[in-house]
């Protein structure tokens, strides 16, 4: 419910203050009433107090309370949800977190795994060419590759240039990449960052469901790209012409699409799972969900966008404080009291 509120509602006790302005007041005009009383004579007393105003001491007093009450309000800075932040935005700030690890080297999508997400990525900075990008490259250990940035050119260097040998580490370790890709925002602005992870989800660590649900939290949107098949494919193993062997077994490696782990991500972080067939239709599904995230991830009080209204009251404070200093004490007029 998109309702008026108060941000900082706990300045509400200066209002107290206005008790001591009230005293002050009562006390001033005690203190007036007993210096003309030793002045003298009260005639001449009287004669010499002539131009002085009751009613308009008493308006100023009133007039500088209000003022203080506009300042107070100011303070508490009213607002309503669904307003504009002031910034205007053409794009947002996207990772990439791309699985580098052996497996994706299998060839059931052709010409491999590896290059079929090169692809991907490649279209998805063309479609997104508002927006900051940066790359994670993660196999048994997670690197950021390229901080954000406006350089799609670099980008696409960096990308191109992703192989196995970049992350020595074997294995896969997708909680190891979701916090190098959080570690890349830094302290951006939680509401336009979104993660576009490709893997094959052969995850060698359970930690990547409770962390998703730890991003979602910090309002960080995780869409996740499945590459591979079901049935799986061999590993090409460039060292012996064929294909990886299992040391344990002597059994050639077949790598699977794990895609449960994937899909769980994606929906406890509000993004979505793309299984890739076709790279125009993946980029056309996650370029969707982005143009969504400011909705989408704003759940959190901490991450609307908001109206503000602290100026009206900056403003009356002001009007009133000018109206109290043009009002004069004295009597205009001699029916004026």
């Amino acid at each position: 419910m998109n309702s008026f509120q108060f941000q900082y509602e706990f300045f509400a006790w200066l209002f107290a203050v206005l008790l001591l302005f009230l005293l002050l007041f009562i006390g001033v005009n005690k203190w007036k009433k007993r210096t003309a009383g030793k002045m003298g004579n009260p005639l001449l007393v009287k004669a010499m107090l002539r131009r002085f105003s009751q009613r308009r001491f008493t308006a100023k007093f009133v007039l500088i309370c209000l003022a203080f009450v506009m300042g107070v309000l100011a303070l508490m800075n009213l607002r309503k949800p669904g307003g504009s932040d002031g910034i205007v935005r053409k794009g947002i700030d996207v990772v990439f977190a791309l699985d580098v690890s052996r497996s994706m080297l299998a060839e059931d999508v052709q010409p491999n795994r590896l290059q079929r997400a090169r692809q991907l990525i490649s279209k998805l900075m063309d479609a997104l060419p508002d927006s900051r990008v940066g790359l994670v490259l993660f196999a048994g250990k997670a690197y950021v590759q390229m901080p954000l940035s406006s350089d799609h050119g670099a980008a696409q260097m960096f990308v191109n240039e992703a192989s196995p040998d970049a992350v020595p580490m074997k294995g896969t370790v997708i909680s190891d990449a979701l916090q190098e890709s959080l570690n890349a925002f830094g302290e951006r602005d939680a509401k336009y960052r979104a993660v576009v992870l490709i893997s094959d989800g052969e995850d060698h660590d359970e930690a990547a469901i409770d962390l998703s649900k730890e991003l979602s939290k910090r309002g960080l949107m995780v869409n996740t790209v499945g590459i591979g098949s079901p049935t799986g494919s061999f590993i090409p193993d460039d060292s012996t012409s064929g294909n990886k062997i299992d040391k344990e077994t002597g059994i050639e490696i077949i790598s699977k699409l794990n895609e449960q782990e994937l899909k769980q991500i994606a929906a406890n972080t509000r993004g979505i799972y793309v299984h890739l067939q076709n790279s125009d239709d993946a980029v056309k599904q996650i370029t969707a969900n982005l143009s969504q995230i400011d909705k989408k991830v704003t759940g959190d009080m901490n991450l609307m966008s908001f109206s503000y209204y602290f100026w009206v009251f900056v403003a009356l404070t002001l009007l009133l404080l000018i109206w109290e200093q043009l009002l004069p004490e004295g009597r205009r007029k001699k029916g004026d009291r």
